[in-house]
Parts: C-alpha cells; sequence; structure tokens
C-alpha cells in the first residue's frame, strides 16, 4: 500500500510538472530520481512488474558501483551467510558426500542426534521423510534444505548399511549442531603442534585455545598454525586468536573511513597459549580475518609467515539489515596491519569482473611459484614495530618465506579420480568390509596413522573402482600420481574409522607449504634469523 502511494504520489508531481522534469528545467535529488524510476517502470511498464524485484536489482546494481565486496543478499541468503559464523544450526548432525547420485555419511557428530540413534559412517541416505534422496541428483544445497529442520523436529532415514539386508529405519530428533572452524590438531613431532583453522567463527579463540591446551600436555612446545586457505570471518575472533600470542598492549589492527571514526584494537592481557616458536601457514586464498592475525603476529615480530601473498582483502562490511531479512553489506571502512599496511589489494570501482580475475593474473605472471613475479611497491614498504624488518603494503600479506605452489603430482588421472569420486567410494566400500578387522589391528589413529599402508591389493581395487567409474588407467599419470592418491584414500579411512578423524594428517606430509613450515620452525637458528630480518 505504502509503495502504491508513493509511486501515485511521484507521477502526480510529474504530471503537474507539464513534462518539465523531461526538459531539465527542475532540479531532483538521487532519491526523487529513484523513486520516480520505480513509479514510471511500475505504472506504465508494457508487461506486470514484480516491484520487490525491481527494487532488489537496482540495489545489487548500484552497489556494483561501489567496490567488489559491497553486496547485497535476500532473506534467505542471509541466514544462510551467518550460519557457518554463529557456530551452530539445526539438524541430524552428519558430514556427507554426494558421489553420483548417491548420500554418504562421512561422519557423525560427536553426541549429535545421529550418533545417539545409531548412524555410521558409510550408511548411504536412501530417503528423509517422504523425500527420496538416492538416485534423485540433488545438489548439496537440496539435500541439506531437506536434513535440516527446527529443533525438536523429527526427520525418519531410510538407511542402507553394507552387509545388512534391506533398509534400516531411524527416527532422529534435530537439534542445535555446533559447527567448528578448526578442522585439525595433532602433534606433527614430540615437540610440534600443527592446529588448522579454516574459518573464523565465533567460537574460534576457544577452539584454538582447547586444542593448544590438550597438545601442551603432549609435549607441544612451538606450533605451526594453519590458515591455508581460510577466507576470513568475524573480526573479533581473529583479534582475540591474535591476542592469544601477543603481549598486553599490542597493536592487532586498526581501521580508517571517510563516514566512520578510526577504530584500533589493541591486546588487553598478555597472551595465554604456550607457545615458544610460532610458525603460519598461508596461501593465496587466505583472506580477510586470516591477513588480520597474520599481519598481527608478522607486524609485532612475534611468528614467521609461509606460504604465498594472501588474497588481500582488507575492506570493512558492515551489515545493514532490512526488516524483511534481507541485508546489505556495505564496506565501510580499510583494514590496516599495526605497521600501517592496507591489507586490500588496488581495484577499480565498478570493474568487479577483473578484480575477479586476480588469482588467473597471479597464475599467468608466475607469482604462484616466483617470488621474483611478485612487483613490490618500495613507496609501500614499512617496518615491524620490535626488529624493525621491511614489509611491504600493496594488497596481502607478503610471506617471511616464500613457498612455491606444488603440481608435480597433479595429474589429469588423479584429477579424474577424484572427481567422479572413485577414491571415497573405494575407502568407503574397502571400510564397509574390514572396519573391525581394522579397528582391531589399529585401536587408536595414531597407530593408524604412523602403521598404515595400502598394500598392493588395495591398490588394484583403486584402479578398479576408476575403471568402474570410466577414469581409465594410465600408467604414467599413476606413477606421478601414486603417493598424493594414496594419501587421500589413508586421509578418508582416517577419517571414516576414528571419530573426528584427521583427514590432514595423511595429506600433510606431500604438502610443500608443510614441510617448509616444518623445517623452518625446527631450524631454532634459521627461524630467529628470519626473525631479525636477516
Amino acid at each position: 500500500m505504502i509503495k502504491r502511494l508513493i509511486s501515485l504520489l511521484c507521477l502526480a508531481v510529474m504530471v503537474s510538472a507539464g513534462g518539465a522534469w523531461a526538459q531539465g528545467t527542475r532540479e531532483m535529488t538521487p532519491e526523487q530520481k529513484l523513486q520516480l524510476a520505480t513509479a514510471v517502470i511500475e505504472r506504465y511498464y508494457v508487461e506486470e512488474v514484480d516491484a520487490d524485484t525491481l527494487v532488489q536489482e537496482a540495489i545489487i546494481a548500484m552497489l556494483k558501483t561501489l567496490d567488489p565486496h559491497s553486496a547485497y543478499s535476500t532473506p534467505a541468503e542471509t541466514e544462510e551467510l551467518n550460519q557457518p559464523l554463529e557456530g551452530k544450526f539445526s539438524g541430524i548432525g552428519i558430514q556427507f558426500n554426494m558421489v553420483e547420485d548417491t548420500v554418504y555419511v562421512i561422519q557423525t557428530t560427536q553426541g549429535g542426534p545421529s550418533e545417539k540413534v545409531g548412524i555410521r559412517p558409510g550408511d548411504r541416505i536412501i530417503s528423509a521423510n517422504d523425500t527420496v534422496i538416492a538416485g534423485m541428483k540433488l545438489a548439496n544445497s537440496g539435500i541439506i534444505k531437506v536434513l535440516r529442520g527446527p529443533k525438536g523436529s523429527v526427520v525418519n532415514l531410510k538407511v542402507k548399511r553394507g552387509g545388512v539386508p534391506g533398509l534400516i529405519d531411524f527416527e532422529i530428533v534435530r537439534d542445535d549442531i555446533p559447527l567448528y572452524s578448526m578442522d585439525a590438531a595433532y602433534m606433527a613431532d614430540p615437540t610440534t603442534g600443527f592446529i588448522s583453522v579454516s574459518r573464523f567463527a565465533e567460537a574460534t579463540a576457544r577452539e584454538v585455545r582447547q586444542a593448544a591446551d590438550s597438545l601442551s600436555r603432549l609435549g607441544m612446545k612451538n606450533l605451526i598454525l594453519d590458515l591455508s586457505g581460510n577466507g576470513g570471518g568475524y573480526l573479533g575472533s581473529a583479534v582475540e586468536l591474535a591476542s592469544e600470542f601477543l603481549r598486553k598492549g599490542d597493536p592487532v589492527v586498526f581501521t580508517k573511513g571517510l563516514n566512520t571514526p578510526p577504530a584500533g584494537y589493541a591486546v588487553e592481557s598478555n597472551g595465554q597459549l604456550p607457545v615458544d616458536r610460532l610458525v603460519i601457514m598461508v596461501d593465496q586464498y587466505s583472506a580477510s580475518a586470516a591477513e588480520i592475525l597474520s599481519g598481527a603476529i608478522q607486524d609485532n615480530d612475534r611468528g614467521l609467515i609461509v606460504g604465498r601473498r594472501t588474497f588481500g582483502k582488507g575492506l570493512v562490511q558492515r551489515p545493514f539489515p532490512f526488516p524483511d531479512g534481507s541485508m546489505i553489506r556495505l564496506t565501510t571502512s580499510r583494514y590496516y596491519t599495526p605497521s600501517g599496511r592496507c591489507i586490500q589489494k588496488p581495484y577499480e570501482k565498478g570493474k568487479g569482473e577483473e578484480y575477479q580475475l586476480d588469482m588467473l593474473n597471479r597464475y599467468n605472471s608466475g607469482e604462484l611459484w616466483h617470488p621474483d613475479s611478485i612487483h613490490l611497491d618500495k613507496s609501500q614498504a614499512f617496518h615491524t614495530l620490535r626488529n624493525n624488518r621491511t614489509v611491504y603494503g600493496g594488497g596481502g600479506i607478503m610471506p617471511d618465506l616464500f613457498v612455491p605452489a606444488d603440481t608435480s603430482r597433479f595429474s589429469p588421472y588423479y584429477r579424474d579420480l577424484v572427481a567422479k569420486g572413485s577414491i571415497m567410494k573405494y575407502a568407503l566400500g574397502y571400510i564397509e568390509k574390514k572396519r573391525a578387522e581394522l579397528l582391531a589391528r589399529y585401536p587408536d589413529e595414531e597407530k593408524f596413522a604412523n602403521s598404515f599402508i595400502p598394500d598392493e591389493e588395495m591398490v588394484k581395487g583403486l584402479i578398479a573402482q576408476g575403471d568402474k567409474d570410466s577414469v581409465p588407467f594410465n600408467e604414467e599419470q599413476w606413477q606421478r600420481s601414486r603417493d598424493m592418491i594414496l594419501a587421500i584414500l589413508r586421509g578418508l579411512m582416517t577419517r571414516d574409522l576414528y571419530e573426528n578423524g584427521i583427514y590432514v594428517r595423511a595429506t600433510n606430509p606431500l604438502s610443500n607449504d608443510f614441510n617448509e613450515a616444518y623445517r623452518l620452525i625446527n631450524d631454532p637458528e634459521r627461524y630467529y634469523r628470519l626473525l631479525k630480518g636477516k
């Protein structure tokens, strides 16, 4: 009703003006022009127009003229965006993979609804309530929509389990399911801990503290913190985690913007994490909050950064929610590291497509393999706060130790085995037959990680699975990718066999980034020499 009144009012004004506006004899505010354009389209367009869609598209178009990260989200999109950061949702508590047209349970959440009723890794979900899932080629979002629901609501699953005739019926009461931001925590050697953080959510700092405390009891003195591929999240979580490593009063990050007052974040009390040497792994996909943490550690000379130049997302988005649940995330300021470096990489307003090509440009320029290909702007030179090392701004965080991207084990055969789900299917099928035998031989993950090696029978079985999935065997490509393929197989088996099994434990030994970080943290002379800028 209100929209209709506005439209009629605008039209009445336009008519009473006798066409004067069309002749450019009267000034209009931008707001008036937008309202008038909406009213004209609604009233005179050749077909019926949905006013909500019209306004939504206008908002999206306006934001595209600003910067690459200001964005509009619908009510449904807003809810989906918030869930990974808020740390929980209501559902049945499983991690699943869609392999061809079949939903395989990969893990159940410890203490969650599915674990309580006896759902196991390897189970295949045939239907949920009245919705058939198997054979329907549903997108992951469609499956999630069926499995999630209000806390306390019931979902009835029909499940196929290997070795059990027929289908098993499960009645599951949905409950709040925690979302963890930490992917892995284990001891790489008697004194070196490894923790991987995939996002910065509300509970990230607490999760890392708990993991570090557990590793400390196992003998951890030094820590490799993996932020590779971490796209960011809550600023507060990054500041909180940085504070665990720094000293009272150390600056973490500050922001500046045209219409927002400058804001600085500093450590309020001495960090409590019991870590001597600290190495942070980053890559070209580490962004936002991950860059804030990395920049704070580097600028305060608290640890070293290993990997490749980070993404360069240093724009602060402030959410402006609308009453209908939709939202604008508007850039209001920029992030700066303690030394004064702007994290944001350069961009031109309204040229979002060019901005999105940055990764391709890095690839084509050779930056991912050769540090000399990175253009360092001497006008963007800054200095760390304690050791006066030179660090560079201009977009992203430059590592202290560059590690080239590794594609030496990649092959089309490896790519297709992963894409067709062949490794996943073979792992699930093998464990389905030999779970009891494997657990009897390897009662804990530590023993499995240190002792289990896929034998030739498994290799033949995996190759046969590939043939079945139309991935023909290629000897040369198999030899090139063999170690990585078998490491992935071991990682998938680890995740299936053990509660919260650590997938990357099997693949890290083949990672150049991890190996460089591991060598550095275990070479005190080199570590402190780099930390002093020598």
